[in-house]
């Protein structure tokens, strides 16, 4: 997702804690007797603190003197319908580690709302790097390849799971993914729309009649790209998929192609890479990581970028008017979800760019 160029620094601005925002705090003595009962292990005392990135899912670093935890809440206040399903997170997330996928070891999830005012879940956490600017600044060219072939080959690990033969089968619907998310993404739009904005009208208009032919059900995280991923402090080895909010059942070309929109943002922000030098910086084209995901994951290369690039930008573009709707309303989660807001027109002015290359 796209972010203002005058962040000069994302990996202080996004990593780490801080205090807890005065919006999501949490009846700590609550959740200590909760954590008593529900989680293995746990003794308190409890430090209670907030990550910094991370505009949708209020999340928190539970610290005790022996062990350290990650909690996933809902926020509070009306929120859109389907969004912030943190016990779907639960849910994919305890299938996922239990076939060896690299996510946090989910602990229990808490449905009942009076423990700290919405539903919330806790799981293990896990040390490492997140790197949150795409040219991987600081490092040699062999070690960008290797984080992004590393980055390539964990999706399409999670692209060969089989939904039925991990207890995922009803996961989400199967079939007609693309027509349903398209969907989904203009109603989310619409709920939460603030003032007209032209291209995605159009954008509403033009993308049901060029679905791409439908792939096989798998999961789909919905939101894979580098600084959702946590690596080990030393290699380029992925520790946990993180942030598995959009995660459902559907066509792995979606996670695929979403994945690829980075090489058509600017370079100018930090999750962005058309205009870098990539073979100097080591980095994989475009070509190069197509060949890569094709040969892990034995499907055919993609077919109609454009459409899906219009799509994927597109849906970021509803994300983004979602987060606008709650910054109105005062339910964001971040300090950059105004900086967030401001991206909808642009989202959705390169969304037809790329509409308009399919056909529009």
């Amino acid at each position: 997702m796209t972010d203002s160029a005058a962040l000069d620094d994302p990996q202080s601005t996004f990593s780490g804690t801080r205090e807890v925002d005065p919006r999501y705090r949490l009846d700590e003595a609550a959740l200590d007797a909760w954590m008593t009962a529900n989680v293995a292990g746990y003794v308190g005392p409890l430090t209670v603190r907030q990550f910094k990135g991370g505009q949708s899912n209020p999340t928190y670093e539970l610290t005790t003197p022996t062990a350290a935890y990650v909690l996933r809440r809902k926020p509070p206040g009306t929120l859109l319908p389907s969004a912030h399903a943190v016990d779907r997170e639960f849910t994919v997330i305890s299938a996922l580690h239990a076939e060896g996928f690299p996510v946090a070891r989910a602990h229990a999830l808490c449905t009942d709302e009076d423990v700290i005012g919405s539903i919330f879940y806790v799981m293990d956490k896990v040390e490492g790097r997140v790197l949150w600017d795409l040219k991987l600044p600081g490092m040699t060219p062999d070690q960008r390849r290797a984080i992004y072939d590393t980055q390539v080959d964990t999706l399409a690990a999670l692209h060969r799971f089989e939904p039925d033969a991990i207890g995922l089968s009803d996961y989400g619907k199967p079939g007609n993914y693309f027509a349903r998310q398209v969907a989904r993404w203009t109603k989310q739009y619409q709920a939460s729309e603030t003032h007209p904005i032209p291209d995605m009208d159009r954008l509403i208009a033009f993308l049901p009649p060029g679905l791409p032919p439908e792939g096989p059900t798998r999961i789909v995280h919905g939101d894979f790209r580098l600084d959702n991923m946590i690596l080990a402090p030393d290699a380029p080895e992925v520790r946990a998929v993180l942030d598995w909010e959009l995660s459902t059942l559907g066509d792995p070309m979606a996670d695929f192609s979403y994945l690829l929109i980075a090489w058509a943002i600017p370079a100018t922000l930090r999750n962005g890479l058309a205009g870098a030098d990539l073979k100097a910086l080591g980095i994989p084209s475009v070509e190069e990581t197509v060949a890569r995901y094709v040969d892990k994951t034995g499907s055919p290369p993609p077919a109609n970028l454009d459409w899906l690039f219009a799509y994927n930008l597109f849906r970021l573009a509803a994300i983004c008017q979602g987060i606008a709707g709650r910054v109105r309303d005062g339910t964001a989660a971040s300090a950059h979800a105004r900086t967030m807001a401001a991206q909808v027109e642009p989202l959705a002015a390169g969304a037809w760019s790329f509409a308009k290359k399919a056909g529009a």
